[in-house]
C-alpha cells in the first residue's frame, strides 16, 4: 500500500485566511501550500508586502511532509523571543498536514498579552484556520529508467498494477528502456520485484541520476 498525506487543498496562488481580535490587537492568518523551502520564503515575502504597516510578520513552515524536520522555518519578527513563531511550528508540526506555511500578522492594540497570552494567541490563531483548511491526499512518486531485455517487456508489464505504477515513456535500441512513475513508497518492492522476475539483469535508475 502506497503512503500518502494530506496538503492544502489550494492552488499555488491562493490562500487560506482567517482573522481576529484578541484583546483589541488584531490578528490576520495567512496559509499557503508550499511544497518547498523556496516557495515557502516567496508566501512570506508577499504577505508582508501586502502588510507593510503591521506591527508584526510572524510566520513559520514546514515544507515535507507531516512532522518532518529537515524542511522548517520559523520567525518571531519581533516579538518576545519563542512566543511566536515556534509555538506556530509546534502546531503545524503536529497537525497531520505537510508543505504548508502560516503568517500571521499582527497589529498591536495597546493591551499587552504577556508571554503566554502571546504563544496562546499565535497557537490558538493558527489552529482557527487549520480547522476551515480545505485538504487533499498527495502520494510521493518517484520516476525510474528501467532497463531490460525484451523478452522480460511483459513481465515488467505485468507488474506496473501491482505498484501502482504507470508507464511515462519507452525508447527501444540494443535493450529496451522503460520510464515508469510509481509511489516512492513503493519503490523498493518494485526493484526486487523486477529484479527477481529478469533473473536479476534489469537495471533501475532514478531519472535525477539517469
Amino acid at each position: 500500500m502506497s503512503v500518502s498525506y494530506f496538503i492544502p487543498d489550494l492552488a499555488p496562488e491562493d490562500l487560506h485566511r482567517c482573522e481576529e481580535i484578541v484583546r483589541r490587537s488584531r490578528f490576520i492568518v495567512s496559509l499557503a501550500h508550499t511544497p518547498t523551502p523556496e516557495a515557502a520564503k516567496s508566501f512570506i515575502e508577499r504577505i508582508k508586502q501586502e502588510f507593510p504597516d503591521a506591527t508584526h510578520n510572524c510566520w513559520a513552515y514546514a515544507a515535507g511532509a507531516p512532522g518532518q524536520t529537515s524542511k522548517v522555518g520559523y520567525s518571531d519578527d519581533g516579538e518576545p523571543h519563542g512566543t511566536a513563531g515556534r509555538p506556530m511550528l509546534q502546531v503545524l508540526l503536529h497537525c497531520g498536514v505537510g508543505e504548508i506555511t502560516m503568517v500571521v500578522t499582527r497589529w498591536f492594540g495597546g493591551v499587552k498579552l504577556g508571554t503566554g497570552g502571546l504563544v496562546r494567541a499565535y497557537q490558538d490563531s493558527v489552529r482557527e484556520n487549520m480547522a476551515t483548511l480545505p485538504l487533499a491526499e498527495k502520494v510521493p512518486t518517484v520516476e525510474l529508467d528501467v532497463q531490460l531485455d525484451y523478452a522480460h517487456l511483459d513481465r515488467l508489464h505485468r507488474l506496473l498494477p501491482t505498484f501502482e505504477a504507470r508507464v511515462c515513456a519507452e525508447a527501444y535500441d540494443q535493450a529496451a528502456r522503460v520510464r515508469i512513475c510509481l509511489p516512492e513508497a513503493l519503490r523498493g518492492p518494485f526493484e526486487e520485484a523486477i529484479a527477481g522476475r529478469t533473473d536479476g539483469r534489469a537495471r533501475c535508475t532514478p531519472v535525477e541520476e539517469a
